[in-house]
């Protein structure tokens, strides 16, 4: 076997299908967010960042960055190891109290990452739990797909947010067996929400768990950014609701919340808790402090909301095509990975706008896109470069525009 020919063949597919992922080097800058510096071959840019999963900034918050000195200063750099071997950090402690307030559970668990978490909670439960069952929303998130794959149970795909596909396929699975619907609320990139209250009723009618993924909707949604499930007044319907810390709270980290034996059967058994280095003590620490902040401050999520409607209309008005959804996330649509990439470098290149193209297998194939991420603190000029970048790029590649409304 010829390594290094067999390794430069399946790179070049990638090169040749439009596939081949480029990652930008960019510097953030303190207090400048979405401007970072963009390092590239030797010279600097600055560039505005438009496909951030930092929703809200959260990363460059005072609160944060402080809390985060604070127990650096105090702690220092690492956790020392596992929790299991080197003992669990007070600040890992607290912030865990922290997330079961948040969701009104009885407790949560803390992973190194949304990914991570889970791999671990899906691949634990799904294992364990006794003829086992997953009934999987056929949109949901590869680090899903990867726990549920891994736990080696029986795993039935339902038609997305389809709750009648749901309840037939339960139907037909004998009563005495574990189900476990697993589901995401908010799908980061058609940016759709799922009916969470008609798939719990499906849920309750077939005696299933519920595993609901918030990960980019925790922060965001709700009166004290508890997600999607929150603000419909629905947490408590749900077995498991599985976040991040890395997204609208701008630092680091997964976790599962839920009863506190659930948690605790989740942390005993799954190789992805018990063996891997816990989080830095002051990584949690600014992860604690970012989500006390969005439990009480309003300011930053209605400011967002703003700036993404803000965004819709102006890409609206010159007949860009986007996915219509009702979240925080724009879908703009290329239909054609070569043109997806050459759009986002000449936009880079150009202009100084970043924003990554999402090709296969993120998405199907002939639904390229770009995806923006609209910030609190993009401001009207900044949305008046990417706009009129926009227009320019699409008239240039004579690309189809959507029909003005009437």
């Amino acid at each position: 076997m010829k390594y290094e020919e067999f390794f430069a063949q399946e790179l070049n597919v990638l090169k040749q299908d439009g596939r081949y992922r480029v990652f930008a080097d960019l510097e953030r800058r303190v207090g400048q967010f979405p401007s970072a510096t963009r390092h590239d071959g030797g010279k600097t840019h600055d560039v505005t960042v438009w496909c951030s999963n930092d929703y809200l900034g959260m990363g460059q918050h005072p609160k944060v960055l402080a809390a985060m000195h604070e127990v650096l200063d105090s702690c220092g750099a690492g956790a020392g190891g596992t929790r299991n071997i080197s003992g669990t950090n007070h600040q890992h402690v607290l912030l865990e109290r922290e997330l079961a307030d948040l969701h009104g559970k009885e407790a949560a668990l803390l992973f190194t990452s949304g990914y991570v978490s889970n791999w671990a909670a899906l691949g634990t439960l799904a294992s364990r739990l006794p003829d086992c069952v997953v009934l999987s929303d056929a949109s949901n998130h590869a680090s899903m797909i990867e726990g549920i794959r891994h736990s080696r149970a029986e795993c039935q795909i339902f038609k997305h947010n389809d709750p009648e596909d749901l309840d037939r396929k339960l139907a037909a699975i004998a009563p005495g067996r574990s189900k476990l619907v697993a589901f995401e609320s908010v799908y980061s990139m058609d940016g759709d929400i799922a009916p969470i209250k008609e798939i719990c009723d499906v849920a309750d009618k077939h005696g299933a768990m519920t595993y609901i993924d918030e990960v980019h909707a925790v922060g965001l949604y709700g009166p004290r950014g508890g997600g999607v499930a929150e603000r419909e007044g629905l947490m408590d319907r749900i077995t498991v609701i599985e976040g991040t810390l890395a997204k609208a709270y701008g630092v680091l980290g997964g976790y599962i919340a839920g009863s506190a034996n659930m948690c605790d059967f989740v942390r005993s058994f799954s190789s992805g808790f018990i063996f891997t280095t816990a989080l830095p003590p002051s990584v949690a620490a600014g992860a604690a402090a970012s989500v006390r902040h969005l439990k009480e401050s309003q300011a930053e999520r209605i400011a967002q909301q703003e700036r993404v409607a803000k965004v819709r209309r102006r890409l609206e008005a010159i007949g860009i095509p986007m996915i219509d959804n009702p979240s925080h996330i724009i879908p703009v649509m290329v239909g054609n990975p070569h043109k997806c990439k050459m759009i986002s470098d000449w936009l880079l290149d150009n202009h100084g706008i970043y924003v990554q193209p999402i090709n296969y297998p993120t998405v199907p194939k002939g639904t390229e896109r770009l995806r923006l991420t609209p910030s609190p603190f993009h401001s009207d000029g900044d949305i008046d470069r990417l706009v009129n970048a926009l227009s320019e790029i699409w008239s240039q590649c004579l690309l189809a525009r959507k029909p003005m409304a009437a």
